[in-house]
């Protein structure tokens, strides 16, 4: 039997891929690492961090920036993009033991370089953590920002990003559930039919619209505001989600997290700025915010869904302009097989 693990289970480590001088970064390098080290920080508070660079004088300059030294393991290997969360390996409980599933990454539809990306997880595979561990290279394109798993056999996705014919065009919606099924232990499926947020080039990653925050609760992406380009596709969406039933057949507990208020990069185009791309870790959730009156919401009606958690406030608006956030940026990894 194989099961997902869900996001809030216990976890040993979290992975992130530091920026450098001559990446997409490199116009706001400083205010980008300035986030980078206070989620470095954060993380280590409470476990492991593992921080992919780019070789030995990449990891010195860190280490100038960040704490805890003894809580991090750096592993050198080039990457095209930061955005871990799609490229590194999803984990899953097989026959009581962790297994480390290698899928394909083909830079979010061919928008964007990807060699390196795509080549990441065969080198954690060399790495202290990874090594002697059970891998398996998929040949199925799949990002980890696009499902969302409840740790019982559901997956919460979007049609938008999983039926793309820019991912996986020979396979129709239920070969594609057929693969979920098979690797990922699925059982059931919850598909919403969702555009993306403006600047999302994702083609609609569930993270940053609909997350689990347990078997039975779901926190989604809203706005009140009329005016706003999102108000009707979030509102259809919202439709969607009351509509789909746990496994006892209950309506779920739907928590709104508000829209910020629009962002902006320098030539005036919509950055994808959102409160579901938050982070759980041990004992801790890690919410980005951006300086915005809906921050303070947001925190609070999540505070309300996780009351055994620390809330976390991590100031996200510089890596917007890259079009992603906090979740996009990491991945955790599961502390051990359940039972």
């Amino acid at each position: 039997m194989i099961r997902f693990p869900a996001e809030w289970e216990k976890q040993t480590a979290v992975l992130i891929a530091w920026p450098h001088a001559t990446g997409d970064f490199s116009n706001r390098l400083e205010s980008v690492e300035d986030t980078y080290a206070i989620i470095a920080d954060t993380i280590t508070e409470y476990q492991r961090l593992f921080i992919v660079c780019r070789d030995e004088d990449h990891q010195r300059h860190i280490q100038k920036i960040v704490q805890r030294h003894e809580d991090i393991d750096f592993i050198h290997a080039p990457v095209n993009d930061i955005w871990v969360r799609d490229t590194t390996f999803l984990t899953v409980e097989k026959d009581h033991a962790l297994h480390y599933l290698n899928f394909q990454f083909n830079g979010w539809g061919e928008k964007y370089d990807f060699a390196h990306d795509n080549a990441l997880n065969h080198k954690l595979a060399n790495t202290k953590y990874f090594k002697g561990k059970s891998h398996h290279d998929i040949d199925f394109i799949l990002e980890g920002g696009s499902i969302e798993s409840d740790g019982e056999g559901t997956i919460l996705t979007t049609s938008h990003c999983l039926l793309n014919p820019n991912r996986n065009s020979s396979l129709n919606k239920e070969q594609i559930e057929e693969q979920l099924k098979n690797h990922l232990g699925a059982k059931r499926f919850l598909w919403v039919n969702q555009e993306n947020l403006s600047g999302d080039d994702t083609d609609a990653h569930i993270d940053t619209l609909a997350r689990f925050c347990s078997p039975n609760t779901i926190a989604y992406t809203s706005c009140d505001e009329i005016d706003n380009p999102h108000y009707e596709s979030l509102h259809r969406m919202k439709l969607q989600l009351e509509v789909f039933r746990t496994f006892d057949d209950k309506p779920y507990n739907l928590v709104a997290l508000p829209l910020p208020t629009p962002i902006f990069d320098e030539d005036d185009e919509p950055l994808p700025a959102n409160y579901s791309n938050f982070l759980i870790i041990n004992h801790a959730v890690m919410v980005p915010v951006y300086g915005d009156k809906n921050d303070a919401v947001a925190l609070a009606r999540l505070a309300a869904v996780f009351p055994e958690h620390k809330i976390l406030p991590i100031p996200c608006r510089p890596l917007v302009h890259q079009y992603g956030s906090l979740h996009c940026m990491t991945m955790q990894f599961p502390e051990q097989a359940r039972g």
